[in-house]
């Protein structure tokens, strides 16, 4: 087995025709076959002619994957050092695997839908009258409120927990806005609470409020597009 430092592997990128290498926990794998690596790009993220220990370790499969491809060689030295676990949240993660990957997925959802779910019935309200779905507004902005800092909160757990708290620039983003939406939906919701007409008559106040809602809206869907990016990314067009 030849025996590659983190350079050397480098050079197997995959483009104009060279073979694709990757390497996985100190050892070294042959990936030009697979027609998931063409061009050394597997899914438009993972590149060929790295080290992906900690970048597979968020992938929707297991490692026996990179187990079909021939092992050429060894890692000379682990560019990442293993990852150590508080023993408690070991024995966990041991024996609920449900952990490693579900909560985020889970929790994300629902700030997601009740923010969606405000705009829309602020709107059925604006154009029938029918004041059944302002109330609804306001109490979905509430159920958005309790929800968004158990996505966030799971979003750190689950950014620790496969990605070992490295600054992508996804998931920076994603962290920001996050926050940012907490705060526009803490502060709509307390201003409709202390006004309740405030969508019934015309004015500043009611436009205002209602381009701070659309706006939720619009950093909830920024939040779900970079988040989608990350487990699904979006392929490039072949020239």
């Amino acid at each position: 087995m030849k025996e590659f430092d983190v350079e050397e592997i480098g050079r197997f990128d995959g483009k104009d025709g060279r073979p694709a290498y990757v390497a996985h926990h100190g050892k070294v794998y042959d990936v030009t076959g697979s027609k998931m690596w063409k061009g050394g790009v597997h899914m438009n993220r993972h590149h060929a002619g790295k080290n992906l220990t900690t970048d597979i370790q968020a992938a929707p499969h297991d490692l026996s994957v990179l187990e079909r491809y021939p092992q050429v060689g060894t890692l000379k030295e682990e560019s990442v050092p293993e990852r150590k676990m508080p023993r408690p949240l070991s024995w966990v993660l041991a024996r609920v695997p449900f952990l490693r990957r579900h909560p985020h997925p889970m929790t994300i959802h629902f700030p997601i839908a009740f923010v969606f779910a405000t705009l829309v019935f602020n709107a059925l309200y604006m154009v029938l009258g029918i004041r059944e779905f302002e109330i609804t507004a306001l109490h979905c902005l509430g159920a958005a409120i309790f929800f968004t800092p158990m996505a966030i909160a799971t979003g750190f757990y689950t950014w620790w927990l496969n990605y070992r708290a490295k600054r992508i620039r996804p998931v920076v983003i994603k962290q920001r806005l996050s926050f940012l939406l907490l705060a526009l939906e803490t502060i709509v919701f307390i201003w409709r609470w202390k006004n309740p007409a405030i969508l019934d008559s015309p004015g500043w106040q009611s436009v205002l409020y209602s381009l701070l809602v659309l706006f939720m809206f619009v950093v909830v869907v920024v939040i779900g597009w970079f988040g989608a990016g990350l487990t699904f990314p979006v392929e490039k067009p072949e020239a």
